[in-house]
């Protein structure tokens, strides 16, 4: 068996790729399902099980674009280095993205009850 990369590839639909920590991108609830190979090796996450890339091009929203994407990996370095901390400033979000991201926030997990920090698996 391969050894599990500490990495994993995030991939929007106009080909940006991000490479992120994969302890911290583990807060999403959506991208643990789709790297997660003790969850059902469902069809549509299988290869990224396997490559450590999940591939959001065929999703038509929310994380469509390299923008919001971006944004999105910028949240997960963020909390994964102050969510054991207190008194963390508020990240800069640009208002013309707000709408997008709290549709990439809900599709992918990110609500109160999944922000503790998840363990090795």
């Amino acid at each position: 068996m391969a050894e599990i990369s500490k990495y994993v590839t995030l991939i929007s639909n106009d080909g940006f790729e991000f490479v992120v920590l994969r302890e911290a991108v583990l807060i999403s609830p959506m991208i643990k399902s789709m790297i997660d190979s003790k969850s059902e090796d469902l069809f549509p996450f299988r290869e990224a099980r396997l490559s450590g890339r999940c591939n959001f091009e065929e999703i038509s929203q929310p994380c469509s674009s390299g923008q919001v994407m971006e944004k999105v990996v910028e949240y997960f370095h963020y909390w994964y280095k102050n969510c054991e901390k207190e008194d963390v400033p508020d990240m800069d979000i640009p208002a013309e993205l707000c709408l997008e991201l709290l549709v990439a926030a809900d599709f992918l997990g990110l609500d109160s009850k999944n922000l503790s920090r998840p363990r090795g698996d």
